[in-house]
């Protein structure tokens, strides 16, 4: 007996709700060819939610070709109030359905509640930001003289997304927002394992009055539904989030087929620097929600605390006192900050990288541990005494995990923070001025937060360096990533 494309699902919250499993394709949720589910788990209680279809290579091509038509359509070429429209109405659905759209978040991934809601606030925000561009995006007029006319246009595109699966919900309006704001039509791949708010989210865009085949989402696995999409001859721009390793797989696939532009924002191991004239109270509750927020699976967590060794001792005593106070448990418990992992494979990842800490030689400052019972949870976890070569120092964890080092000097702290392959993101905490402008201007990294953290606005770019990928989200910025600029130039005759 084939899965229904609608299954109706309790929540812990005791509301019941009707959540899609097809594919959303042409704005209607279709069996793929092969009629192959998976099953989504729960991470807080190991059991299975539902299954939805999965999307093999022949289902990516159903989902081009709806994109390509509606690529022809008024969508992009017709005036961009149209577009303006729909975003604001998909800002004020995701509001009217924010506490289902964050149970579905959290009962899915893990996460606490409360930062599911957080997330559904921020979505809301950025639909509605990118509606404001929607007639801002614009070319030039070039003045070469009067024999020629001269102007250039920002033209949209077929576009391929991939959203990673430790912000499901957030992720898909980064990649959305700036497709529906260009006149762009799109194919996006949620993660397999947390695939069904970005299914959820099809039925409000149908409601917001998309057209058909703008945005077409499909649930599937990387190895095949990414691939296909990373390769495909007629997508004309891939945006990747997720892990460095698989972006390189994905700017390979996207060079061998036919030289797609390529977004990619991915991993990081970013330092957080903590002065001595920094404020202790504060500095602490940053530093908690620069690397625990989110169950520390954020790729721009300040997973390294650099600090200096005036303030070290007083900084560890309270950090160590505030880090146990954190609830972890329940995702649906208002209290909860810590849910659970957002997998089975992640939950054994940070253990092993736990386990690793410990056998070469750090010193555990508090956690270090799961927490017993049903369930994907850890404890938050800070390592001190630890040397560069170690590999929770060197590597992305994406977890509750960090690593405090002890500086002396303004220079030592930028060596440190710079001794990364990676530059997504860096903290600093100082109420120097002096200190900001060296330290902000020397560190290699997209963002730089000053006495603040994972601090997002719609109108601030964000995107890495080096390893952490290529391109940015957000901002002005965005929109030039999913638009190509064509020069037209006329000659002009000039009669008398």
């Amino acid at each position: 007996m084939s899965l229904p494309l609608e299954v109706e699902i309790k929540l812990p919250t005791g509301t019941t709700y009707k959540q899609p499993t097809g594919l959303f394709i042409n704005n209607e949720f279709v069996y793929p060819k092969q009629k192959k589910s998976f099953e989504v788990l729960s991470p807080s209680t190991e059991e299975v939610i539902t299954s939805v279809y999965e999307a093999l290579e022949e289902d990516v091509e159903t989902a081009v070709q709806a994109a390509e038509a509606a690529y022809k359509t008024n969508w992009t070429w017709g005036p961009p109030e149209a577009r303006a429209a729909v975003l604001y109405k998909l800002a004020e659905l995701v509001d009217k359905n924010a506490e289902l759209l964050a149970s579905i978040e959290t009962f899915d991934n893990g996460k606490s509640l409360q930062n599911s809601k957080g997330d559904v606030a921020l979505t809301a925000a950025y639909f509605r930001s990118c509606a404001g561009w929607c007639d801002k995006i614009t070319g030039n007029l070039i003045n070469t003289g009067n024999s020629h006319f001269n102007y250039t246009q920002r033209v949209p595109m077929v576009c391929g997304q991939i959203i990673p699966w430790n912000f499901p919900l957030l992720m898909l309006s980064w990649k959305l927002g700036p497709v529906l704001a260009t006149g762009c039509t799109t194919v996006l791949k949620s993660a397999e394992s947390t695939p069904l708010s970005a299914l959820y989210v099809g039925k409000l865009l149908v409601e917001a009055g998309m057209p058909k085949g703008v945005v077409n989402i499909i649930s599937g696995f990387g190895a095949t539904a990414g691939a296909a999409i990373a390769s495909h001859p007629r997508i004309d721009k891939v945006a990747f989030t997720g892990s460095t390793n698989v972006g390189k797989i994905i700017m390979k696939a996207a060079a061998e087929s036919n030289l797609k532009k390529v977004t990619l924002e991915l991993g990081g191991k970013s330092p957080n620097v903590v002065f001595d004239d920094a404020d202790v109270s504060k500095t602490v509750k940053h530093l908690i929600t620069a690397i625990f927020f989110n169950t520390g699976e954020v790729c721009c967590a300040g997973s390294r605390i650099l600090i200096q060794s005036g303030i070290y001792d007083k900084i560890i005593k309270e950090f160590k006192k505030e880090t146990e106070k954190i609830k972890i448990g329940n995702p649906f418990d208002p209290e909860t900050f810590m849910g659970a992992q957002a997998s089975d494979i992640q939950f054994k990842k940070i253990l092993k990288y736990i386990n690793s800490g410990i056998e070469q030689g750090a010193t555990v400052i508090t956690g270090g541990k799961p927490v017993e019972g049903k369930g994907y949870f850890i404890k938050p976890t800070i390592f001190a005494d630890v040397r560069p070569d170690m590999d929770i120092v060197k590597d992305e964890i994406f977890g509750p995990v960090v690593s405090v080092i002890k500086f002396d000097t303004v220079d030592e702290a930028i060596e440190l923070a710079n001794d990364t392959q990676y530059g997504l993101a860096a903290g600093i905490h100082t109420n120097d001025i002096n200190k900001i402008m060296k330290v902000s201007n020397a560190i290699k990294a997209g963002t730089i937060w000053v006495n603040t953290y994972n601090d997002f606005h719609p109108m601030v770019p964000f995107g890495g360096f080096s390893a952490s990928g290529i391109g940015r989200e957000m901002g002005e910025e965005v929109f030039h990533e999913y638009t190509q600029v064509r020069a037209v130039r006329i000659a002009i005759s000039n009669t008398n």
